[in-house]
């Protein structure tokens, strides 16, 4: 298998596994995704646009349903008060961190079958490549908690 094949194959693997573990919390993919970022901070309309790689008028439909849903709200920049920050309401705040926990667990049970040194030198090869591409932080290291922060 070469390095193409392998890495699609493998981001669908990682992909049905998030979708499958969405479903299940209720949510769609795009939803856990946001609801993931949205752990670490509030962020603004440009930003998260930018961090889910989704068109300005896709986000809002996806911030939108997710606020309906009472998982999100919108809020006032603290810096630029025409500016629109998007946070997580309690409710989503409580749901993201369960769908966080399972999807991480979950995710970790894919390379089961490796060794620990094989899973080591696997980890240490994807992360290269992840900041070699310069990756947005839509998921956080499970070690590192949701902020991307030791714990």
């Amino acid at each position: 298998m070469g390095v193409a094949t392998a890495l699609v194959r493998s981001s669908f693997l990682v992909n049905a596994v998030y979708g499958e573990s969405a479903r299940e919390f209720g949510l769609t993919a795009q939803q856990g995704q946001l609801l993931c970022v949205l752990m670490a901070q509030p962020y603004g309309m440009g930003e998260l646009g930018a961090m889910l790689g989704l068109a300005k008028s896709s986000l809002t439909g996806l911030v939108d349903r997710s606020a309906r849903r009472g998982l999100i709200r919108r809020e006032a920049d603290p810096v630029d008060g025409r500016a629109v920050r998007v946070a997580l309401t309690e409710e989503g705040a409580g749901l993201a961190e369960e769908f966080y926990t399972e999807t991480c667990r979950r995710i970790e049970q894919l390379p089961a079958g490796l060794g620990d040194a094989e899973r080591d030198t696997l980890v240490g090869l994807l992360g290269r490549v992840v900041e070699d591409n310069d990756v947005p932080a839509v998921f956080a290291d499970p070690d590192d908690g949701p902020s991307g922060t030791p714990h």
